[in-house]
This record gives structure tokens, sequence and C-alpha cells, in this order.
């Protein structure tokens, strides 16, 4: 029979193990959120069942894989629409968004207003320009 210790130190161990998974697993979404990627992929490259990776994933960064990767593609669109003249459809192509609809409705849900809304909302541009502009005016 095995010492207690032993048995949690076992546990301990294979946590540990299955958190280095999950970064290298969260660290793949980061980097390649703009490609089709589903849980099922993830969880094949992780050595882990699909619903172990979804619990797990969940319990060490508070929210599934599925809406991991939303929120990350809705991070860098919002970059896009502040930096680029791409519309609404072509940035929800180029975050890896096969439906523009769909795509909208989450942004929605996430940012509390449509990526339309949200490109007028930020419409000015950068203010360094516009700062720039003004000091030559004022020094002229």
């Amino acid at each position: 029979m095995c010492h207690p210790a032993w048995s949690r130190a076992r546990i301990a161990a294979q946590w540990l193990s299955d958190l280095a998974r999950l970064r290298r697993v969260r660290d793949r979404m980061d980097r390649e959120y703009a490609r089709p990627l589903d849980v099922a992929s993830l969880a094949l490259d992780a050595n882990m069942p699909a619903g172990q990776l979804s619990r797990q994933f969940r319990l060490a960064y508070g929210r599934p894989p599925y809406a991991y990767l939303m929120a990350r593609r809705v991070e860098r669109a919002t970059v896009l629409l502040r930096c680029g003249d791409l519309d609404t459809a072509e940035v929800s192509f180029a975050v890896g968004c096969s439906s523009p609809d769909a795509f909208g409705a989450y942004f929605t849900e996430l940012v509390g207003m449509d990526p339309d809304a949200y490109r007028r909302h930020i419409a000015p541009g950068p203010v360094r320009n516009r700062e720039a502009l003004q000091r030559e005016a004022e020094l002229a």
C-alpha cells in the first residue's frame, strides 16, 4: 500500500503536467487565432480527451476554450477596426471567423456595441498624428 503523501504528490505532478499542456493549447490559440481551430483538434494535440480539455481549461483560465479563442479574435478585431480600412466582413475573415454575422454577435456581446458602431465610436484616428499637426500649426 502506498503512503498517502505519495498519492498526493502523484496527483500534484499530474495537475502540473496538465497545466503545461493547457498552457501550450492557450499559446497555440494566441498564435493561430486566425486559423480554423476546434476543441477536438486542440485536444488531440494536447493528448487529452476533448471533454477533459474543456473542463480543465475552464478551471485554469475561467472560460472554455472556444470562448477564449473568440475573445482573442475579438481583441484582434478591435485593433483592425481601429487601425485598418477593412470593412467588418473582411475583419471577420481576417481574424478567423467564417461567418460575419456570428462574429458581429460575439463582438457585440464582448464589447457592448457592434463592430460598425465601435469603428464610428473610435473614428477620430490616431491622436499622436493630430497632436503633431496642431503643434506644426502653432509653430508656423
